[in-house]
């Protein structure tokens, strides 16, 4: 079994708690896709246009974090996990990750903040508070307030693997709770500097160059963007033919193209 936190599992048992509501003979074919937060609003994308071809199935996608997706699919509670990160070994034993697209981990500033570039030993110090001030990596003087995400999310594993190293990040950030949450902070602040997935940026954070490259999709599918990470549905064993039916439309082509317009890199 892999490693789990207590507050994670938790949060699958209140995602469990929503699932359950209402559970009646009507709803009993319903697919639970559960899990990361970052995966989350394309499985509801996805999973709204599925059902409005097939309007005799029933999807649902409750966040939580990958961890917690894990956790629901060993525990039953859900027919697919979602994770936005790779499966440890250990968990590669237990589950079959399926990579449904590829998504860039974008570095996000507001945009009066006039940084345009960071190498990834400057973001390690940025986090790691070892850099404290804007203007040591040429921005505005002023204090660096990093954002980050909390234990347990896919986001974060990724970011810790990706840019961290061995190097923990400050107690001092900010831990929030979804891209959501960071993307508010990061708006309403000049001094912060947050992750997220690329797919979810939008117009009203600033993106800046890693190692001189720019966080975009062509960039990812080229493999010039190493902050990039696998987006997984995560099964165990033989899934229901109501969730297979769901699964192997995401994996269509039509499926690949909603998330191709939605800024991810379909599954190679």
């Amino acid at each position: 079994m892999f490693p789990g936190k207590e507050f994670l599992w938790c949060a699958t048992i209140a995602a469990a708690g929503v699932l359950a509501v209402g559970c009646s003979d009507t709803q009993a074919r319903s697919v639970a896709v559960v899990g990361s937060t970052s995966v989350q609003p394309f499985a509801e994308l996805l999973a709204e246009e599925y059902l409005a071809k097939n309007p005799a199935e029933s999807v649902e996608v409750q966040g939580g974090g990958s961890t917690a997706g894990l956790q629901a699919v060993v525990n039953s509670l859900a027919d697919i996990g979602m994770c936005s990160r790779s499966l440890s070994d250990e968990e590669s034993l237990e589950f079959e990750g399926t990579v449904i697209a590829r998504d860039g981990l974008a570095m996000v500033v507001n945009p009066e903040n006039t940084v345009k570039d960071l190498s990834t030993e400057q973001l390690r110090g940025l986090f790691s508070g070892v850099i404290k001030n804007w203007q040591e990596v040429g921005g505005p003087d002023c204090p660096v307030r990093p954002i980050t995400r909390e234990e347990g999310s896919g986001t974060r594993d990724s970011f810790v693997h990706l840019v961290m190293g061995k190097e923990r990040i400050s107690r001092r950030a900010l831990t929030q709770e979804s891209n959501g949450a960071v993307k508010e902070l990061v708006k309403g602040d000049k001094a912060a500097v947050g992750y997220m997935s690329l797919g979810m940026v939008g117009s009203e954070l600033k993106t800046v160059r890693v190692d001189g490259v720019e966080p975009t999709a062509a960039n990812v599918l080229a493999g010039v963007y190493h902050l990039a990470r696998p987006f997984l549905f995560i099964t165990q064993g033989e899934i229901r033919p109501e969730a297979r039916r769901f699964f192997d439309y995401v994996l269509s082509e039509e499926g690949q193209e909603a998330l191709e317009r939605e800024g991810l890199v379909r599954n190679q």
